[in-house]
């Protein structure tokens, strides 16, 4: 008699928190001692952002990169969580590592002060769907997940195993979803701090009629349903 072999099965593959959903809660030990999250963040914005593994060149040049902007993030009311699946006491060597011998660019002697949580049974990871089986079982993909102030995922971004993130553009993101909030506008492509934003479109022909006819002085319309206007002038804080 012939039998056919079991086909095994395929891990179900990990959900990722929508934008728009309140991030998943949860509790866990970092290297700056325990947090519960979001209570611990009422009213903060967060960076929760996950990388492969410590020990490793890219995750290295990425850590040193997040701890010299962190007064950047801090003087945008952003605080920085990092997540690895690794041990606590792997995290610690590391960062102490990366503070005594590591020099990249023009950073040397950085020490990480925002938290690192340990993740060894992949709990937080599975939750916002940093594991992706694809890329590895055993490691976490580079994923950046930007929250507001009132726990409500804004965006996400995934990076592969193998190429480190662009922190400019993390920055810019961040400052992006903030404007969007206090000014309720929308950015345009490319979208610098202290360029032009614009305005949401018309909800009815005759609002799109008014607005062609009688422009507003603060603004200006390159169609009815595209207009765009300046914001005041606020001094963006420096780079550390």
């Amino acid at each position: 008699m012939t039998t056919t072999p079991a086909v095994p099965e395929t891990a179900p593959a990990a959900r990722i928190p929508l934008i728009g959903e309140t991030a998943p809660a949860f509790k866990a030990h970092t290297t700056q001692g325990p947090i519960n999250f979001p209570k611990d963040y009422e009213g903060k914005w967060v960076i929760l952002f996950s990388h492969p593994a410590d020990f490793t060149p890219v995750c290295t040049t990425e850590f040193m990169t997040f701890a010299t902007m962190q007064p950047e993030f801090k003087a945008l009311n952003c605080e920085l969580v990092g997540l690895s699946i690794d041990s606590h006491y792997a995290h610690i060597a590391w960062l102490r590592t990366i503070k005594e011998k590591i020099k990249y660019k023009n950073m040397a002697n950085v020490e990480v002060t925002f938290p690192l949580i340990a993740d060894v049974k992949m709990e937080v990871a599975k939750a916002y769907g940093m594991v992706q089986p694809g890329a590895s079982d055993t490691q976490a993909v580079r994923a950046v997940f930007f929250i507001d102030s009132k726990a409500t995922i804004r965006a996400v971004l995934y990076y592969p195993l193998s190429n480190g993130r662009n922190f400019p553009e993390i920055k810019r993101l961040l400052i992006a979803l903030q404007t969007t909030d206090k000014y309720d506008c929308a950015t345009p492509a490319d979208w610098q701090p202290g360029d032009d934003v614009i305005v949401p479109p018309p909800g009815s022909c005759g609002t799109a009629k008014e607005r062609m006819e009688k422009p507003d002085p603060d603004a200006y319309a390159l169609d009815w349903f595209m207009t765009f206007k300046k914001l005041p002038k606020v001094k963006q804080p420096a780079r550390a």
